[in-house]
């Protein structure tokens, strides 16, 4: 589906609001999950709803589809009908993306035998106050590097007799998936602007409503 969204890469004004706004918005989504000065789980899913409302943004409501049952373990969004999955990881390197989360070992090992791609993914590397970007990494790309490396080194399953919190991607195969010449990227400069937030005023502004 890469003439599909490939408007969100090539566009230059696209390109140039997710540069300066995507930094933003995240920045917001951890100051909304923070809690005692540590980020809470549920930031994954704020992020994945501001991708998707970029997409909603830029192709439009009846374009994007949302509503995805929890039964579908990768699967977030659909656009113009093809599946997408939605992906973020913090830090320096792009190694820990999880390809599902769980905490049941026995599952986590059942997946890993039974894992084919099945979506796009749509991936946004944070690094902040540095250099990370946004992916779009095809189907056919993560057959192909799942094919060259092997599940056993493609898929990292949790060391046993952990809490494991799902199964990921090694690093090594994710810096080819975005490399590949045929996934989609746009660098961003992650700088963290000091935003005076807080969590609380609009829920006080709705109580204050009469």
């Amino acid at each position: 589906m890469i003439e599909e969204i490939k408007p969100l890469f090539d566009d230059e004004k696209t390109v140039a609001r997710i540069q300066s706004r995507l930094p933003e918005l995240f920045n917001i989504a951890e100051l909304e999950s923070q809690r005692a000065g540590k980020i809470g789980m549920e930031v994954g899913t704020i992020r994945e709803r501001i991708l998707s409302a970029l997409l909603i943004y830029r192709f439009g409501e009846e374009n994007v589809k949302t509503d995805i049952p929890t039964t579908e373990a990768e699967l977030d969004v659909l656009l113009y009908g093809k599946p997408i999955s939605i992906k973020t990881i913090t830090g320096k390197g792009v190694g820990g993306v999880k390809l599902i989360w769980t905490v049941d070992a026995k599952k986590a090992k059942e997946f890993s035998e039974n894992y084919n791609p099945s979506c796009n993914i749509l991936f946004s590397h944070i690094n902040w106050e540095d250099s990370g970007g946004l992916y779009f990494i095809p189907i056919e790309v993560q057959i192909d590097v799942l094919q060259l490396f092997g599940k056993e080194n493609y898929i990292k399953l949790p060391k046993e007799g952990t809490n494991p919190r799902g199964v990921e991607l090694y690093g090594e195969a994710m810096e080819m998936l975005i490399s590949d010449g045929r996934s989609l990227s746009i660098l961003i400069d992650w700088k963290r602007e000091k935003i005076e937030f807080n969590a609380f005023n609009r829920w006080v502004d709705h109580w204050a409503k009469e």
